[in-house]
């Protein structure tokens, strides 16, 4: 089908504005210009917007004539007013979408002859120095076209027409509703104005009168609804000290002891409480005309990582081999890591708070470990195929630091040590049935794709997936501990479960963070019913502290899970430990003893360079007590801009546990299907949102994760905060209504 894209544009205008109550029936028309073409995309005439499909939309050219459309169609004629529209493309070569329909206040005002004068600054900023109102002339005519025309050449995006509604101009779809939604406002409170106005009497019929004052009742039962469901936002005063990373590595001894990067655990229940309230709100995004500068940004300042990543996706799939890189409104190609800082093929630098997923714990690049991995390499190249001794070393490190892995076993990645741990599991127990907390990430293997991401969604990702592959996998809605206990139960009548996994801190890295003593109750759970207890630390693991966050919640596992860190950024990072007993279940046979044994392993899962990586990783890390400086890398950070939220009255919500930090500003991670029609409604707009601030923050020098996660690291001192605490605070000054 021809301009798909356009004429799917008009279809989202429409439900959208059904949906907030500014289209009944056939009250009015929509129009998107084509881009490249003169032409724009109409709804038909006389047609049932509840209805609306992509292929009922009619496409007319400047000239106000009806385009023949696709072979077999349903030979719809564009709406009537299809002339003004080609008027107002013609005249406005900055109007992209055109809203056209009618509405009682409008009515009113025109009744009145009384245009609308400026109220507001957002008025003027959108809608522009007043609403005028047009002249009659008889619907569908010429004249009206010709006098609509004449008025739009003020640059004013917003017209009352006498007896025919109202139109409302956008610079693009979302813009035109939004203009349209903001027209209404300002129109009800000058009525309500001109009709409360002492000295005065302003005749309006009563049936005008009786729906424009319904609809402001009803707009102000929302607004207050929504003042209700806010919270009091965290209140940080300008004279309170931010914590000090500086002052942490400053007093560290020459032999550290084991540290958390956790300095206060969060306060859960206040936690979720805030994220509730964020996801009960209207998105509050950046003003329209502050998101297309930051489009000019990527536009001009970042040509080169266009240029490469259009090539990449003539020979990739999707154009990068990594969903870390899908970035809005396209990839950033790379050239430089260092500390703190990135640096992209145009010469663009980078405060780096995405740190490569998490592993890079030292910083990106850091200089003493490539000196030891470059000397160890010299001598043995990259792999060997056989037996190396780094090998043990990282074996032995990790078991220095943390006690309950009594032995480990070297894997490709995250997703293969879950894949390991998972197999091992059943091997050891005999039991098949596996349960994982919705929305958790736990990679992409057949067995975990399930529940990914959005509670309660179970194989709604596992395309290509066959349903024997997840049959024996189960999901608990996080925090529900009676829920899991219920599937325990259950499990037993299908030969019982053999392990629940969980992220110790809470699904997507503590997106739902947890209280502080699920993974014991979790722990005893387990016990009650036979399961063995998988921790998922391939976050977690060092990040939060030397002995991962087993040792900082006091939780013996019985297999972990690693990944990312355990390398110290270098590829081949993966693995899984755990008791001695369960672990023997990974020999594949080869130590010789009878009893249950998998199948696991590569050429490359334990070479040398990775191995060595890791072992000098590690013990850098223990030796600067890494992890805990930029655990107070995080808590500066997060505070500040708890304080930035709370200056520009933004329902956002920051939280931090150590250096994982979260600034969530559309909540859509915090969506599930406990409530399907919220989600089915909001999760693309609150997901545009999300990656739109993530181009607004990456437009001012801040990388994060998907716009809503950032990991610290030791590189990030107080003046590397301070820097992004400023050009976040440039970023939320430009956030709609502030």
């Amino acid at each position: 089908m021809r301009y798909f894209s356009s004429r799917q544009h008009v279809v989202d205008m429409c439900k959208t504005m059904l949906e907030r109550g500014y289209l009944k029936a056939t009250e009015g028309n929509i129009s998107v210009r084509i881009p490249g073409h003169r032409l724009y995309a109409v709804t038909p005439s006389n047609y049932d917007y509840n209805r609306m499909r992509v292929q009922d939309i009619c496409i007319v050219d400047f000239d106000g004539k009806h385009v023949p459309d696709d072979p077999g169609a349903l030979g719809l004629v564009p709406s009537i007013e299809c002339g003004m529209h080609a008027n107002i493309y013609r005249e406005r070569p900055d109007v992209n979408a055109i809203v056209h329909t009618h509405q009682p206040y409008a009515s009113a005002l025109a009744f009145l002859r009384k245009p609308i004068p400026a109220l507001t600054d957002e008025q003027v900023r959108f809608l522009g120095r007043q609403v005028a109102i047009i002249d009659y002339a008889p619907s569908g005519t010429g004249f009206l076209a010709k006098n609509v025309q004449k008025k739009v050449t003020s640059g004013d995006n917003a017209f009352i027409i006498a007896n025919h509604g109202i139109v409302a101009l956008g610079t693009d779809p979302d813009r035109a509703v939004f203009n349209m939604a903001l027209l209404e406002k300002v129109s009800l409170a000058y009525l309500l104005a001109l009709t409360t106005e002492a000295g005065k009497v302003y005749t309006i019929p009563t049936a005008i009168r009786e729906v424009a004052f319904s609809k402001l009742r009803k707009d102000e039962k929302r607004i207050a609804a929504q003042i209700t469901e806010a919270v009091e936002p965290v209140r940080v005063p300008e004279a309170e000290a931010l914590p000090s990373a500086d002052a942490v590595a400053a007093a560290q001894p020459k032999t550290p002891e084991h540290g958390y990067a956790i300095s206060e655990y969060l306060d859960v229940d206040d936690t979720m409480r805030r994220l509730k309230a964020l996801v009960a709100q209207p998105v509050r995004g950046l003003r329209h005309d502050a998101m297309l500068d930051v489009l000019a940004y990527f536009d001009t300042k970042c040509q080169a990582s266009k240029e490469i990543t259009d090539r990449a996706k003539m020979r990739i799939p999707g154009g990068v081999q990594h969903n870390l890189a899908f970035n809005y409104p396209f990839p950033l190609a790379i050239d430089k890591a260092e500390g703190a800082y990135l640096t992209d093929r145009d010469g663009n630098t980078y405060i780096d708070f995405l740190q490569a997923g998490g592993p890079t714990i030292l910083g990106s690049n850091y200089g003493p470990v490539n000196e030891q991995v470059a000397e160890v390499i010299r001598e043995s190249g990259p792999v060997t195929g056989l037996f190396h001794e780094y090998e043990l070393k990282l074996a032995e490190i990790i078991n220095r630091h943390m006690p309950h892995i009594e032995m480990y076993r070297s894997l490709g990645s995250g997703t293969e040590a879950v894949m390991a741990a998972v197999r091992g599991a059943r091997a050891y127990t005999g039991k098949k049935m596996v349960i994982k907390v919705g929305g958790a990430y736990h990679g992409w293997s057949d067995t975990m794709v399930y529940g990914l991401r959005v509670p309660g969604t179970f194989r709604m990702n596992a395309k290509g997936i066959p349903f024997g592959a997840t049959f024996s996998t189960r999901e608990s809605f996080p925090h529900a501990l009676g829920q899991l206990k219920r599937k325990l139960i259950e499990n037993r009548l299908r030969g019982g479960t053999a392990a629940v996994i969980v992220e110790p801190l809470g699904p997507e890295s503590g997106t739902r963070p947890v209280p502080k003593d699920f993974n014991a109750q979790v722990r005893r759970l387990c016990d009650q019913f036979g399961a063995l207890l998988i921790f998922d630390e391939v976050v977690t693991g060092f990040r939060v502290g030397m002995g991962g966050a087993a040792g900082y919640f006091g939780v013996t596992p019985d297999l972990t899970v690693f990944g990312k860190a355990v390398s110290g950024g270098y590829p081949m990072a993966g693995g899984v430990g755990g008791r001695a007993e369960v672990m023997a279940c990974f020999g594949s046979g080869l130590d010789g003893k009878s009893g249950a044994h998998i199948q696991v392993g590569g050429t490359l899962s334990a070479n040398p360079l990775s191995c060595a990586a890791g072992y000098f990783a590690i013990e850098e890390m223990a030796r600067t007590n890494a992890p805990v400086i930029a655990g107070a890398a995080g808590d500066r950070l997060t505070r500040g801009l708890q304080r930035l939220i709370d200056k520009y009255g933004l329902p956002y919500v920051a939280y931090n546990q150590g250096s994982i930090v979260h600034l969530e500003c559309s909540g859509v991670m915090l969506m599930d299907m406990r409530n399907p029609l919220k989600l089915l409604k909001e999760n693309k707009t609150r997901k545009r949102l999300m990656e739109q601030m993530g181009a607004a923050y990456t437009a001012h020098g801040i990388i994060t994760l998907a716009g809503s996660r950032m990991y610290t690291s030791m590189a990030d001192t107080d003046d590397v905060i301070d820097q992004a605490l400023a050009r976040f605070d440039q970023v939320f000054a430009q956030v709609e209504g502030v």
